[in-house]
């Protein structure tokens, strides 16, 4: 007899994202007394309960938390066939959903995605930016379908293609004493204000490296959410920050920046597409990708 169901999943689910059950009842649509008889039928069913009852509130089980974890994973699987096959039977192509790991990528992005549209009117472009921190998760459930990242993993059920090189720099005012040198070495930062982006230190290049490796910090380091606001803070000599070599030059015309190389051999990097191996029989994705290998190629050329 088989005693889950996905009515079991989307039930604990919606408890533990809205924090009571009234709240999850509502959401479903249901009543409170209708969520709560389901629940119990199915713990009588089982012969373990799913949560403690603490008053009002619910506190999952040992069981009711591997009970959480599989609807966090297989949920969004449902939603995402269920759109699939309504897209399918709207006449629809599908929806191509791109995560995002890399703040200074969105321009590098919308290069792509312009023609793209352009060739592929019946498939829908979806940029997701919650997935900045957790882009591997997402793509594992099923959440994204693409991951723009410098930082590929090595998994079986996944692939990871370079589509551009860059070059990491750092960025200072036109009127700052490094703005003419050639390269800098990581102690002439020791007393910098570094703009970065709220990003983990260690998955930030400067620090990762650049600084730890020579044993130096910066005098501080503050957080920016936007890539105009952090130009400004530097054109304006309130600090430095670290940013590719190409939206630098991007920028430049706009703002009085200049981009100095971090030590001799520079800081060199690659932006990667992850997808799922089971979706590259997707021939909308598959575009997507060939699209990205042209730009690059067509940076190659150019240098």
């Amino acid at each position: 007899m088989n005693y889950l169901e996905r009515m079991h999943l989307e039930i604990i689910y919606a408890v533990d994202l809205h924090g009571s059950m009234t709240a999850a009842a509502e959401s479903l649509h249901l009543t409170q007394s209708a969520l709560s008889h389901s629940i119990r039928k199915l713990e009588d069913l089982l012969g373990v309960e799913i949560w403690y009852r603490e008053g009002r509130k619910l506190r999952p089980t040992q069981a009711g938390e591997h009970l959480l974890q599989t609807a966090k994973r297989l949920l969004p699987q449902f939603l995402d066939t269920e759109e699939r096959l309504a897209q399918f039977a709207r006449g629809e192509r599908g929806t191509l959903r791109i995560g995002m790991e890399c703040h200074p990528c969105y321009q590098w992005l919308q290069k792509v995605t312009g023609p793209y549209l352009r060739e592929w009117p019946r498939v829908d472009v979806e940029v997701k930016q919650e997935f900045q921190f957790g882009g591997m998760r997402a793509l594992f459930g099923h959440a994204i379908d693409l991951l723009v990242t410098p930082d590929p993993i090595e998994k079986k059920t996944l692939h990871f293609e370079p589509v551009f090189d860059y070059e990491q720099v750092l960025v200072v005012s036109t009127e700052h004493p490094l703005r003419n040198q050639e390269y800098v070495i990581p102690r002439q930062l020791g007393d910098e204000l570094l703009f970065t982006y709220p990003v983990p230190q260690e998955r930030l290049d400067i620090y990762s490296r650049f600084l730890a490796p020579a044993g130096v910090s910066t005098r501080k380091q503050k957080v920016i959410e936007t890539t105009d606001m952090m130009f400004q803070m530097v054109a304006c000599g309130r600090g430095v920050a670290a940013l590719p070599r190409w939206l630098v030059e991007e920028f430049s015309d706009t703002y009085a920046v200049a981009p100095v190389r971090l030590g001799p051999k520079g800081v060199q990097k690659q932006i990667f597409l992850g997808f799922r191996q089971e979706d590259l029989e997707l021939d909308y994705l598959e575009a997507f990708l060939e699209l990205a290998r042209s730009f690059r190629v067509q940076a190659e050329q150019k240098e």
